[in-house]
Parts: structure tokens; C-alpha cells; sequence
């Protein structure tokens, strides 16, 4: 659970909140206040202690980033002797190279699993069609991709569903400070990526870049934790990082790893996950990413010139993406800024409509897998179908086309992969729909970007297939399989902005083939909200920085036009999923408010030597993660507020039954007893529960000192305090816990806890819901 239980049933009483039950959170019956959230009928989202992970809801937790300094951990640091510090920062850039070396191996062998399928079932379709099988092409193309989609809608719906989807969401939201149920786990990372493999083989409109993020980050947090006790992984010199902060910088470089073995961007990855993916950052992690980033280039960059003999059967070149738009000059003049311009808002307006209609299908799409696997699965079947019959069927509305001249030998291609798919016309010409539709979302995505001739692509081909890609990559978004939404985007803006440059051809000077990376640059401005990142890894892919000037135009002018609509992509995802996200800024109507507004009370809080039977009671009544400790008389000559102690530590600790029957400090004892690694993080949902500890009467009766696991340093801040302040104090230091403490002295020394909950605007407009929100 989150870290507070909290009953809404609040009386306001000129402007403060009060609670008429001292352990919050608890109704009459016992039972938790809480509604489900989202996606659903009926279902109202107050409250962010669950979200929705695949297509079920699951309690979330939030992370431990803050540095928990108490007794134990103080004494771990004064006893680490010179030589553990080294080898503690050489474990950190040798997960960091791991990490690289195992996400860029993944890609590379990723991709080299969809290029062999898919390239068998396209060249099957081609030949059954060289020989005028038509009927018995469709059925084998369809049928292929029907029990390729089967097998990665099986995999999500009975295995693993945190693996649906691109994962990039889920990633963000970790990274933002969220632990959500199995979005890590070893299952979620095997099913990503032979569900991907086969979800892209598959032929829908999907891309394997996104998942690769989330399988970047699994990999990370697999070897940040030392492998796994379930599946019998498990690597004893790795398990020195038990805790989310060591692990958050793990997963950020895996996710910056992900991004690098997608799109052979190592400097793209890095700032991927600087803008996009983590909330928090510092310069040795910058480091420490691009390392790892730097490996996996390198990984690729081995793997793939092995390929180049021919030893890979249909991977070809690497079948990663790396396209030529035009190594020639750039030379652009006003008409052609114009048209620049033109694209960038163009494509703002398309990739705001793409989030809004991405998110009446996901709330669609809810209502069905929320019944169950079996109709995960139909559904998927059904998209696959439909997939199956657009990309065979509407190839026969197109013409055929003569080859052009010097092409002999290469058109039509038959056999291999290529532009010129013959289809069913006679020899010499090729049909330039098969040549998109009838092929992989890589090989798509270079014809589009080619400048070899400005009509290979007929305009009202290059039409088809824009709404072909923009309505079936939104249809397809969201059903039970590894999905990204990379190339259904660059693909729907590179066909627009070749169209474009089609019809402006006359008065630019610009390429179709620059027009076509300009269009898939606006596109992905509008959908997903990234600037600089997307900026660098198009300028990787495409190799040609002369083109830096107008990509970064048209991405800047297609962001500020979509974000007059909604917001990004990823963020609207993490929204509808529930996640307690916080933003980089305040909302407006924080600053209406303060600390004290939003806190619950009475708090409850422990004293320094506390009753064995008072802590268990506290556990078992409420879901807290985290209770203030009070030092009090006759420890001290007046009430103060000593730390928190968070709910792990206290189970732990009784757990162990170092107990006194006197009320007197011995927190010594305790530190002779204990390590600090006896405290160390477990994996969500394989810490100690409350119910696992077995307590006599008579220890009910006896003392725990609380001090040597009390985080002695707390944040704290005055109950006065702008709500917008502490709000974006508590996103940037990364917290778990916020102290309020009283203004005027002779007060109970701490007023309440602020936690992600408190900062919700569900929670804050629930508490007010007569404040303006825009105000």
C-alpha cells in the first residue's frame, strides 16, 4: 500500500481538515476508504493508493530515494574501511557495463528474431503471390500473424500483464519514486521480450523501441538485486545495492540503454533519460549512463558487422534502424522555413488528436481485458485480423508502377527484402502499397526516407497509408502485447510529411526524403513532448547534422502547438493508469494553500521506548509506511520530534525480540545486535507483513527502543509553508516523507506527514472543491 491510509470523510472547519479517529484511514467496519481508480464505469479515482498494472488494479508503494539516516547506518558508514568504498564503486560501473552489455545483446538479438520471421512470412506471402495463389497468400499471411499475435497476447494475459504496453510509463513512474506490483519482475522482462518479438513479427502497427526501454530497465533492476530467489537466480556478490536509491540509478541507466540499443542513439539514450524518463538527476549518474550507453553502441556495433557475411539469414544489414536521408548539402530559403513551419504545426495539431484518440481506445479497451485473459486474447486476435486484412487488402487499390530506370535487377525485389514489391503486377513494375503495407516497420520506414526519386511513392499512396498507420497504430495501442510508440508514429509522420513534399515540390528546395524525417519529427513532437532528446536521436538515425536547424524548428513548434491541447502521450497513460505521478511544477491552486491545509490529524506517533504491544496494534490497524518518533520526559526535559521510522524497520525489529521489560533506552544492545543489511530493501511484496510475526502476551508487555532505526535528519517543514513549495521540495528531493512542524512553540512538536497522497490534486480539490483549479 501507499504511505498513508486516508478516510475522506473529512469536516472542514475555516479552511482545516480534522479527523474524528486518531488512526486515519480506518472506517466503522474496519475496512480501508478506498475506490478503485480509472478506466472503468463507475469507478472514481480518489485516491492513488491503487493504480492499474496490465489490466488489473494493484496496491502501489512509494520508494525510498531519500538516504534514511539513523543509528544503524551511520555505523555501517563509519565501519566501511577504505578498500569495501573501492569496491563498492567498482560494482557500480561494472552493473553499469552489465547492464549495456546485456540490453545491447537483447536488441540486437531481438531484432534479429523479427527480421527472420517476419522476412519468412513476407517472402511465403511472395511467392504464393508470384504464382498467382492469391487466396492461399492472404490465408498464409494472415494466418502467421494470427498465431504470432496469439502467442504474444498468451504470454501478457496469463504470465506477465505488466509487460502489455510500451512500459515506458511504468518506468517513468519507478523512476518518479512508484512501486507498482511486478512492472520489474523477471516474468514482466521474459514476456517483453518474446511478446515484442513476436507482436512486431506479427505485422501490427507497433514498434519494439519502446519496450525496449522497459526491458532495459528490467534488466537493471534484475542486477541491482541480485537476481531472483523465485526462479533460482540468484548471484550473492551482485546483492550489494538493497536500496531504491542504488537501484533507481541502475534502472535510469538501463532505461537510457533501452532508447541506445533501439535506435543505435548512445547520446539520444542519455538524454532520453534525462528529459523523459527520470525525475531526479546528478552528474555522476550522467556519467554513469552514458557508459553504459557507450557499451551497448559498441555491442550493436560488433554484433551487426558479424551479420554483414550473410551469417544471420534474412537479418541483412542488422535490420536496426539507420537511415541515409541525403548526405548532400542542406540548403533551405524562406519558402522552404515556411514549409518547415507549415509541417511543425500540422503535425502538432495530428499528434494531440493521436493522444486524445489514444485515450478513448485505452479506456475503451479497459472494459474488455478487465473481464479477463480470454478476452485479452480475442481481442488481440481480432486487431490482428483486421491488421491482416488492411495490409493484404488494400494494396489492390494501387496501380502498378513501371520500375524506374536503372533499377534493373533490383525491381521488382523478389526473394529479399526491398522497395519494389511486385505484388500482383506484371514483371518490370511493382506496387508502391505492398511496398509499405507488405513489409517490416524498419524497411517502411527507410523507403519512406529515401531521396533516390521523388515518385516512387504515389500521392495518393502515400494518403492510404498515413491513415492507414495513424488509425491502425491507435486501434492497435493498448490490446495485450508489447507495443511501442515509436514507429507507429515516425511511420504515420514520415508518409505525412512525404506527402507534403510531394505537393510543395514545386516550390522547395527540400527533398521528399527530408521532408519525410521533418514530418516524422513534427509527429513525434506532437505526440510524446520531447524536444531535445528526439532532436539527437533523429540526427543519429539519420547521420546528417545538417539537418540539425530544421529538426529542431519543426520539434519546438510542433510541442508548443500540441500542448495547447493535452498533454504527452506517456504522461496521459500514466494519468489513466492511477499513478501518483509527481509533476516537475506546482499546480496553481498550491499556492492557495499551505502544509498545514492538507495534512491529516491526529497523527499517530510513537515514543522513543515504545510498548511492544502499542507498535504491533499501530501495524495491524493501519497501512502507514512511515510513523514520527517523540522523544519524550523523563529522555528529555520537553516534548521533540526525534524522526520518523518507517513500517519495514519496526518488522524487523520485532521480529528480532530485542525487548526490555524496563522503559529505558538501550538502543546499544540493539546496535551490537543488528547490520544495517539486516534492514535492507526486499523486492515489493517480499518484505515482512504483520501477520508473520508471532508475539507472546507477555512480550505485548514489554520495551523496544525505537532510537537506532529512527531517521534522526527528517525534512521538515513549517506547518505555514505555500503547499506549491513543499510540493515541489518534495518532487525534487526525491521524498517519501515530509515533517510539518508547528510555527509557535509550546504545540505538540510535529503537526502531520505529507506523503505523494497529500499532493494529488484528487486529494487536494476533494479536501477543497471549491478552489478554482486554474487559479
Amino acid at each position: 500500500m501507499d504511505d498513508r491510509s486516508e478516510n475522506h470523510d473529512i469536516e472542514v472547519e475555516g479552511g482545516n481538515n480534522a479527523y474524528e479517529r486518531k488512526i486515519s484511514g480506518i472506517l466503522d467496519d474496519g475496512s480501508v476508504g478506498f475506490q478503485q481508480p480509472l478506466l472503468a464505469r463507475n469507478r472514481k479515482n480518489t485516491t492513488s493508493q491503487i493504480a492499474i498494472v496490465g489490466a488489473n488494479t494493484c496496491p502501489i508503494e512509494s520508494l525510498d530515494y531519500e538516504i534514511f539516516e539513523n543509528d544503524l547506518f551511520k555505523q555501517d558508514w563509519r565501519s566501511r574501511k577504505k578498500i569495501e568504498i573501492l569496491q563498492y564503486t567498482i560494482l557500480k560501473w561494472a552493473l553499469a557495463f552489465l547492464i549495456g552489455l546485456s540490453t545491447g545483446l537483447v536488441g540486437f538479438l531481438n531484432n534479429l528474431a523479427v527480421e527472420n520471421i517476419a522476412g519468412f512470412k513476407l517472402l511465403l506471402t511472395g511467392n504464393l503471390m508470384l504464382k498467382e495463389k492469391y487466396f492461399q497468400a492472404f490465408f498464409a499471411f494472415a494466418g502467421c500473424n494470427l498465431i504470432l499475435a496469439t502467442a504474444a497476447a498468451s504470454l501478457c494475459a496469463f504470465i506477465a500483464p505488466a509487460a502489455a504496453g510500451s512500459g515506458i510509463p511504468e518506468v517513468k513512474a519507478y523512476l518518479n519514486g512508484i512501486d507498482a506490483y511486478s512492472i520489474l519482475a523477471p516474468s514482466t522482462l521474459f514476456v517483453k521480450i518474446f511478446g515484442s518479438i513476436f507482436g512486431v513479427a506479427a505485422g501490427f502497427v507497433v514498434g519494439k523501441e519502446g519496450p525496449m526501454v522497459h526491458t532495459g530497465a528490467c534488466i537493471a533492476n534484475l542486477l541491482g538485486q541480485g537476481g531472483s530467489r523465485k526462479y533460482k537466480l540468484t548471484w550473492k556478490w551482485l546483492r550489494f545495492f538493497k536500496n531504491d536509491r542504488d537501484r533507481r540509478d541502475l534502472i535510469t541507466c538501463g532505461a537510457a540503454a533501452g532508447v541506445a540499443a533501439a535506435f543505435r542513439a548512445p547520446v539520444g539514450g542519455v538524454l532520453f533519460a534525462l528529459e523523459e524518463a527520470a525525475s531526479w538527476w546528478r552528474s555522476a549518474l550522467l556519467w554513469r549512463t552514458f557508459f553504459t550507453t557507450a557499451v551497448v553502441a559498441v555491442v550493436l556495433r560488433s554484433l551487426i558487422e558479424l551479420c554483414r557475411s550473410g551469417r544471420c539469414g534474412l537479418f541483412g544489414k542488422g535490420g536496426l534502424i539507420m537511415f541515409d536521408v541525403n548526405s548532400g548539402p542542406v540548403l533551405y530559403s524562406t519558402p522552404d522555413l515556411l514549409a518547415v513551419v507549415f509541417l511543425g504545426v500540422v503535425g502538432g495539431v495530428l499528434g494531440s488528436l493521436y493522444n486524445y484518440l489514444v485515450d478513448k481506445v485505452l479506456r475503451t479497451y479497459a472494459l474488455i481485458n478487465e473481464r479477463g485473459p480470454g478476452f485479452k486474447v480475442m481481442l488481440v486476435m481480432a486487431v490482428s485480423i483486421l491488421s491482416s486484412c488492411c495490409a493484404f487488402g488494400l494494396p489492390w487499390l494501387s496501380p502498378c508502377t513501371p520500375c524506374p530506370f536503372g533499377t534493373e535487377g533490383k525491381c521488382p525485389s523478389v526473394g529479399r527484402a526491398g522497395i519494389y514489391k511486385s505484388f500482383q503486377c506484371p514483371p518490370n513494375h511493382y506496387n508502391d502499397l505492398s511496398s509499405l503495407l507488405l513489409n517490416t516497420n524498419d524497411d517502411a520506414i527507410r523507403s519512406l526516407f529515401t531521396s533516390r526519386s521523388e515518385n516512387e511513392f504515389q500521392i495518393s499512396t502515400l494518403a492510404i497509408f498515413f491513415f492507414f498507420v495513424y488509425f491502425l497504430g491507435i486501434i492497435t495501442y493498448g490490446i495485450a502485447i508489447p507495443s511501442g510508440l515509436f514507429i507507429p508514429v515516425i511511420l504515420a509522420g514520415a508518409s505525412y510529411g512525404r506527402l507534403v513534399g510531394r505537393l510543395l515540390g514545386p516550390v522547395s528546395q527540400l527533398d521528399v526524403g527530408l521532408f519525410s524525417l521533418l514530418g516524422a519529427a513534427s509527429f513525434l513532437g506532437g505526440t510524446m513532448r520531447m524536444t531535445v532528446s528526439l532532436c539527437v536521436i533523429l540526427l543519429e538515425l539519420t547521420n546528417n547534422l545538417l539537418m540539425l536547424p530544421l529538426v529542431m524548428l519543426v520539434l519546438l513548434i510542433s510541442k508548443t502547438v500540441a500542448d495547447c491541447f493535452n498533454k504527452g502521450v506517456y504522461d496521459q497513460i500514466v494519468t489513466m493508469k492511477g499513478l501518483p505521478y509527481m509533476e516537475d511544477h506546482a499546480e496553481p491552486y498550491m499556492r492557495n494553500l499551505v502544509a498545514k491545509d492538507v495534512v491529516a490529524g491526529p497523527l499517530l506517533s510513537f515514543s522513543r521506548v515504545e510498548k511492544v504491544g502499542v507498535i504491533w496494534q499501530a501495524l495491524k490497524m493501519t497501512s502507514h509506511n512511515g510513523f514520527p518518533v517523540i522523544d519524550e520526559p523523563p529522555f528529555t526535559e520537553a516534548s521533540e520530534l526525534c524522526g520518523i521510522a518507517l513500517r519495514s524497520h519496526l518488522l524487523v525489529l520485532l521480529q528480532g525480540k530485542r525487548f526490555s521489560k524496563q522503559k529505558t533506552t538501550f538502543g546499544s544492545q540493539i546496535l551490537r545486535s543488528y547490520k544495517a543489511r539486516d534492514f535492507a530493501k526486499a523486492g515489493l511484496g517480499k518484505g515482512l507483513k504483520i501477520e508473520d510475526l508471532v508475539i507472546s502476551g507477555e512480550e505485548m508487555e514489554m520495551y523496544v527502543d525505537l532510537h537506532p532505526i529512527t531517521n534522526t535528519s527528517p525534512y521538515t517543514v513549517l506547518e505555514t509553508l505555500s503547499l506549491a513549495k513543499a510540493a515541489i521540495l518534495f518532487r525534487q528531493l526525491g521524498l517519501r516523507h515530509l515533517c510539518v512542524v508547528p510555527k509557535t512553540p509550546g504545540r505538540p512538536p510535529i503537526v502531520g506527514i505529507l506523503t505523494r497522497h497529500d499532493f494529488m490534486p484528487e486529494h487536494v480539490l476533494g479536501l477543497y472543491p471549491h478552489i478554482d483549479p486554474l487559479k
